[in-house]
């Protein structure tokens, strides 16, 4: 399991892409551009003016507040950060274990191309944006079905059913588009929050 900083190494080190602070906040976010950045140094600045920060549940927190202050294509860009739904390569231990990418029993490879054209949908659907839900536990076959539903889609093993000509987006920052993202990031601080316990810090 990866190692996190101490919480008083992260609030006294010098902001940087390498710091303890942008290591944390990889493991619980996952690695993104705009993380390390923007987040870190924004987060670095209200640390050191913030001596009431005592729990790594507060430094999850205080980057969601962080990130709802930024404009729609920088958030974005923090969600894209995570995986796919079903995507098995470069997933970081954490993001692996989460979907079950070790599980004892594999997903069966239908599902898995079901996934993949269910993410093409949702992104077709939803410019700029990436699925992202807190799975928790369940299968991924589940995690389709919920796909599914949330595309107003029939339950299927298709992998080209709907056709992605088909589908109609949803306009880039209208409000169910920022809806939407706005669900994927607290989704992301689900996880984050899960994480912590996974990694010994609840």
């Amino acid at each position: 399991m990866p190692a996190v900083p101490a919480l008083p190494e992260i609030q006294n080190s010098p902001s940087n892409p390498h710091s303890p602070l942008a290591t944390a906040l990889e493991l619980l976010f996952e690695h993104s551009p705009v993380l390390v950045d923007v987040l870190e140094p924004q987060l670095s600045i209200v640390l050191k003016a913030s001596p009431s920060f005592v729990s790594y549940a507060d430094l999850v927190d205080t980057a969601l507040s962080e990130i709802a202050k930024w404009d729609v294509e920088a958030q974005a860009e923090f969600i894209a950060g995570h995986p796919r739904i079903g995507e098995s390569k470069n997933l970081s231990t954490l993001s692996a274990n989460e979907q079950g990418a070790h599980a004892v029993k594999p997903t069966p490879p239908e599902v898995l191309a079901r996934l993949a054209h269910l993410n093409a949908c949702y992104e077709i659907k939803y410019p700029g944006l990436r699925y992202i839900t807190f799975v928790n536990g369940r299968s991924r076959a589940t995690i389709a079905e919920e796909m599914e539903a949330m595309l107003g889609l029939a339950r299927s093993l298709s992998k080209e059913d709907p056709i992605i000509e088909s589908i109609s987006p949803v306009e880039f920052g209208s409000h169910d588009w920022r809806s939407e993202l706005e669900r994927a990031i607290y989704d992301i601080g689900r996880i984050a929050k899960s994480r912590l316990g996974a990694l010994g810090l609840s």
